[in-house]
């Protein structure tokens, strides 16, 4: 590796990336690309310069404080001033009440849904328009300084953990439905709308928005775009993505762009998809245009019980390989099964090792067909037990307690640590043998939840921070789930995202230049790396450190990139 940088001069990453110092610019250049010639021309991030020792000449007159993995200024006084700088100018167009600085004031912000990580923001900001919005970013733009946009703050990756010299951008205020139109069957809603308000609304029209993520009651329709949200009926209805027509997004720079369109299709480049679990590193959604659907005329929920998990596991994917298409199919192990029985008292047989939830919705005589079908393919499969809910009061029952799976656990735990990763359904037997070893390895409990239908994974490491050396044990833990899921052919997120909690994980998916590319998606919509910088994507400079301390399998990650 070169790690002397000029103009004009090649700095070899590894075989599939170079790089190109311009005066003030790089190109970014994949000499062997799978398809066509790939180049990429951005301003110079400060770590890149710094991490290849390039002559500070080759850097902007006013470089931002951010690059891929972000690492905040250290002097307290010079955040103090920065902090009141930017204050007395946002004042100038924001009302005192949603320009927040002090110290008292900062606090309910420092993380998000997971508390392990806690930063406190430079300041926060809670704009009520488009327009301020956009002038926000502008002022953001013009000083360099670093925006995380947050929504409800229900987010379990990190995604919203605010920077220490960054503002934090809420969106709490765009709370309204601006249109629900029954006839064209769409909402066109603020990002900081419930997600259950939406079905809400439409309810009275015989509609509903499908995504149901168990946070339904508190999370935000706009972090469910970021994160790409699923929940307990994305098997048959899809998740965030097929749900959502449309995006109103301002940029890092304060332009206001539309995405995606209300009719079937729309022309150009899937920017609509792109947008999707983008983590807000992209650009700031302000307006969604969501897809509502009718109710379905009647629904019911089977209930199998197991002996055994691995049986659990079979069974989820015969119901698939039948042809059934549930409505919703989600599997619960035996200390989850315990939890939720005593906090929500919903009738799970406590004596099982598994469960299986699986609704079927559609016309009476589809669903009572599709029932019977469910009914002997569990039965086949090994369930000891299989009840059918003998009404709505019991269907809802069964429900609840599988959405109150993650305040249950709280209840038997000091503290637990929630994993997400995706496999293959074929593959859910041999993954939940495998966690019960690396339970038994790391000598932590866990109590498993799945979105079993479509293999999304939510097992829950119990553990007690305030013991020396557990938290640090519990999240070595998680990381050998998610690398497991990666090592069946699944992958390390479902729905939370990446954030902060993930991004070790990512080097162990993904080679580099697979990485490479993902900053340069990253560097064509925010040039600066001001929005939400050190979230989701690493740098390869971390992969390859991650890779010098990690080896899994006597394999080294990126045996061609120098451990720093």
């Amino acid at each position: 590796m070169r790690t002397e940088g000029a103009v004009g001069a090649p700095i070899q990453i590894c075989p599939d990336l170079l790089i190109v110092a311009l005066e003030g610019e790089l190109d970014i250049r994949f000499p062997n690309p799978p398809t066509g010639t790939a180049i990429r021309r951005l301003p110079i991030p400060e770590w890149l310069r710094t991490r290849f020792r390039m002559p500070s000449s080759l850097a902007r007159p006013k470089p931002a404080p951010t690059g891929p993995d972000h690492h905040p200024a250290r002097n307290a006084a010079a955040l103090r001033d920065t902090r009141r700088r930017i204050v007395e100018e946002l004042l100038t167009f924001l009302p005192p009440a949603a320009v927040l600085h002090e110290a008292e004031e900062l606090a309910p912000f420092e993380c998000d849904g997971l508390p392990v990580y806690r930063r406190t923001p430079l300041l926060v900001v809670l704009p009520e328009t488009v327009a301020e919005v956009q002038h926000i970013l502008r002022l953001a733009a013009y000083h360099g300084i670093p925006v995380v946009a947050r929504g409800a703050g229900t987010g379990l990756s990190g995604g919203a953990l605010p920077l220490e010299d960054g503002m934090l951008l809420s969106l709490a205020k765009f709370n309204r439905i601006l249109e629900l139109d029954p006839e064209r069957r769409v909402a066109l809603v603020q990002p900081g709308v419930r997600n259950l308000a939406i079905s809400e609304a439409a309810n009275p029209h015989g509609l509903y928005y499908a995504p149901d993520p168990s946070s339904q009651i508190a999370c935000s329709i706009g972090g469910n775009v970021a994160e790409n949200s699923g929940g307990l009926h994305c098997l048959k209805y899809g998740l965030t993505v097929h749900n959502v027509l449309a995006l109103k997004v301002v940029t890092q720079d304060g332009e206001q762009v539309e995405i995606g369109s209300a009719a079937p299709d729309s022309p150009g480049y899937d920017l609509l998809a792109l947008m999707h679990g983008s983590e807000g590193m992209l650009g700031v959604i302000v307006e969604i245009t969501v897809r509502l659907l009718p109710l379905p005329a009647t629904a019911q929920v089977a209930l199998g019980a197991f002996d055994d998990v691995e049986k659990g596991g079979r069974a989820v994917a015969d119901i698939i390989a039948s042809g059934i298409i549930p409505a919703g199919l989600e599997m619960m192990d035996r200390p989850a099964i315990e939890a939720a029985e005593a906090f929500a008292h919903c009738g799970y047989p406590t004596h099982a090792e598994s469960i299986l939830l699986c609704e079927v919705d559609g016309t009476p005589e589809e669903v009572a067909s599709q029932l019977d079908a469910v009914e002997a393919v569990m039965r086949t499969a090994g369930a000891s037990e299989v009840r059918v809910a003998r009404d709505e009061d019991e269907r809802f029952a069964f429900w609840k307690g599988r959405k109150s799976a993650f305040p249950a656990v709280g209840r038997i735990s000091p503290d637990y640590y929630c994993i997400d990763g995706t496999i293959p359904r074929k593959n859910l037997g041999e993954v939940l043998r495998r966690m019960q070893q690396l339970s038994a390895e790391y000598r932590l409990r866990v109590a498993n939840v799945f979105h079993a239908g479509d293999g999304n994974l939510h097992p829950l490491i119990l553990f007690d921070a305030s013991r020396p050396g557990e938290l640090e044990r519990t999240e070595e833990f998680g990381g050998r789930i998610l690398e497991l899921c990666v090592e069946v052919g699944g992958t390390i997120t479902g729905e939370h995202g990446v954030g902060v909690e993930k991004l070790n994980q990512m080097c162990v998916q993904f080679p580099a230049h697979e990485l490479a590319q993902f900053h340069a998606i990253k560097a064509a919509f925010d040039p600066r790396g001001l929005l939400n910088p050190g979230k989701a994507v690493p740098t390869l400079s971390r992969c390859a450190e991650f890779g010098a301390l990690h080896v899994h399998a006597g394999n080294l990650p990126f045996p061609e990139l120098e451990r720093f």
